[in-house]
C-alpha cells in the first residue's frame, strides 16, 4: 500500500509518504505561503523515495477543521493530483489525527482534541484511541472554551493548540483531565496512519469528495 498524505490545516505545512506502513514525513512552518510550498515539498518527497505519483494507491489529506485557507489548499491539491493520476482520495479529520498524535506521543487512550479556531472559539471532539484505531465519541464542535462538554467524567488528556490558548477555561470543563499538551498539532504522518486504516477498510472516495470540512458553517460527524 502506497499512500501520499498532506496537511495544511494549521500554520504548518506537512507531507508524508506511507510505503507499506513505513512513513516518511517532512514539515515546514509556512503561514500564508502554504500554497507556494506544498507542491515542491510533495515533489521532493516522492523523488527522494523514487516513487511516481501514478504508482500510489491513494492520496490522503487533512479535511478539517482548521484554517479556512489552509483547508482549501489541501483539498484542492489532493483533488487535482488525484484526478490527474487516476487515484482515490481519503479525507481525514484533523481532530482525529490530533488524537492519534496524542496516543503516539503520550500513550493516552481518551483524548479531548482541541484546536484554536480564533475569534475566542475552539474546534473540539472527544476520541477513544487504541494502537491502530481512533474512535470518535462525539461530533466535531465549534464552541467557546466554556462550551467544551466531555461525554463522560474521564480520565481525559487534552491535546492541541486550544489547550495552549485556553487552558484555564478548558480545564474547568474537564475535571477528569489527567494531562494536556497544547503544542501538539495534527500532521501528515498521523493522517497517513489513519488513512491506511481507512484504505484497508475500503473507505476511499472519488476525487470529487476532496472537500474541506469547515465546521464553522455546520457540525458533522467526523470521518476518520
Amino acid at each position: 500500500m502506497k499512500l501520499l498524505a498532506l496537511d495544511t490545516a494549521t500554520s504548518t505545512c506537512s507531507v508524508a509518504l506511507s510505503l507499506d506502513g513505513q512513513i516518511t514525513e517532512t514539515s515546514l512552518d509556512a503561514p500564508r505561503v502554504q500554497a507556494e510550498v506544498l507542491l515542491p515539498m510533495l515533489d521532493k518527497l516522492l523523488a527522494d523515495a523514487g516513487v511516481r505519483l501514478t504508482g500510489l494507491d491513494a492520496i490522503a489529506f487533512g479535511r478539517g477543521p482548521g484554517a479556512f485557507t489552509g483547508l482549501r489548499v489541501a483539498a484542492s491539491v489532493a483533488q487535482g493530483l488525484a484526478y490527474g493520476a487516476g487515484l482515490s482520495v481519503i479525507p481525514v479529520s484533523n481532530l482525529a489525527a490530533l488524537a492519534a498524535c496524542a496516543r503516539r506521543i503520550h500513550g493516552e487512550e481518551r483524548v479531548l482534541a482541541c484546536l484554536d479556531a480564533r475569534m475566542a472559539e475552539v474546534y473540539w471532539a472527544a476520541f477513544h484511541t487504541e494502537a491502530e484505531s481512533v474512535q470518535a465519541l462525539t461530533e466535531e464542535h465549534l464552541t467557546t472554551a466554556a462550551g467544551l462538554m466531555p461525554p463522560s467524567p474521564g480520565p481525559w488528556f487534552g491535546a492541541g493548540s486550544g489547550w495552549g490558548v485556553y487552558a484555564a477555561a478548558l480545564q474547568k470543563q474537564a475535571p477528569g483531565l489527567v494531562g494536556m499538551d497544547g503544542a501538539l498539532s495534527p500532521s501528515a504522518g498521523d493522517i497517513a496512519r489513519l488513512a491506511g486504516l481507512a484504505f484497508r477498510r475500503g473507505d476511499i472516495s472519488h476525487p470529487q469528495a476532496a472537500q474541506p470540512a469547515y465546521i464553522r458553517d455546520k457540525v458533522a460527524m467526523p470521518r476518520l
